[in-house]
């Protein structure tokens, strides 16, 4: 797979996640099949930030709840996007993450 189609594979998959959830980078790479890729997902989301391409990246965090992306947001605007959606933020950190993870294996809202 080139590194082209991961992105495009990880974009497909993030559109997937339900409002007001979120899944993990490494959640991700396992579902892709890449399991040791969740720097590349990271890398991915990264890119995605460009007007009219409509990536729901915010709701991927580190597998801890971790806002670990929100420099690439610009300020708060990652735990904006989040809070917009219901999702508590506490410390750079989702609070209830476990309750709030979608797992991409199950693909159930």
């Amino acid at each position: 797979m080139t590194e082209h189609n991961f992105f495009n594979n990880v974009y497909e998959l993030v559109k997937l996640i339900p409002f007001g959830r979120v899944t993990s980078y490494g959640a991700i790479a396992k579902y892709l099949g890449s399991k040791s890729s969740s720097r590349m997902v990271g890398w991915a989301l990264n890119a995605s930030h460009v007007p009219d391409f409509d990536i729901p990246a915010h709701r991927v965090v580190n597998r801890n709840g971790q806002l670990s992306g929100k420099a690439h947001f610009g300020g708060n605007r990652m735990q904006e996007l989040l809070e917009k959606e219901g999702i508590e933020v506490e410390n750079d950190k989702v609070k209830h993450f476990k309750e709030l993870f979608w797992d991409p294996e199950v693909l159930t809202p």
